[in-house]
């Protein structure tokens, strides 16, 4: 496997990190209206998609195309996972039914015709 593909993979994890940052950060009282943006939370996570965003288009430049969108949809099955583990939300029928649903539209993407 091209190693820029696990890079990206990797990436999409890091990216979920950000959003499940700045949704524990929208969870917090703060002072003021500036507050709610200038806080570490919210900074560490707009760091995070900065560099997310960098090493994507550097490796978007080594791989396939038409691999990036594919591997981009586990950031909602990352997203799932880390809300139901760190934020302790539910899972639902209706999310878990979603996530099986992308994972298996990646499975049929990535077979290789015959």
């Amino acid at each position: 496997m091209n190693k820029y593909l696990i890079l990206m993979f990797v990436l999409t994890f890091f990216s979920a990190v950000s959003q499940l940052l700045l949704k524990l950060s929208a969870n917090e009282p703060h002072e003021g209206r500036l507050g709610a943006y200038l806080n570490k939370k919210v900074i560490t996570a707009y760091f995070i998609f900065g560099v997310v965003l960098l090493l994507n288009t550097y490796a978007y430049t080594k791989v396939n195309l038409k691999y990036g969108p594919v591997i981009d949809t586990f950031t909602y099955v990352f997203v799932l996972l880390l809300s139901v583990l760190v934020l302790k939300e539910k899972l639902t029928g209706w999310k878990l039914l979603g996530n099986i649903m992308i994972i298996c539209g990646v499975l049929l993407f990535s077979l290789e015709p015959f």
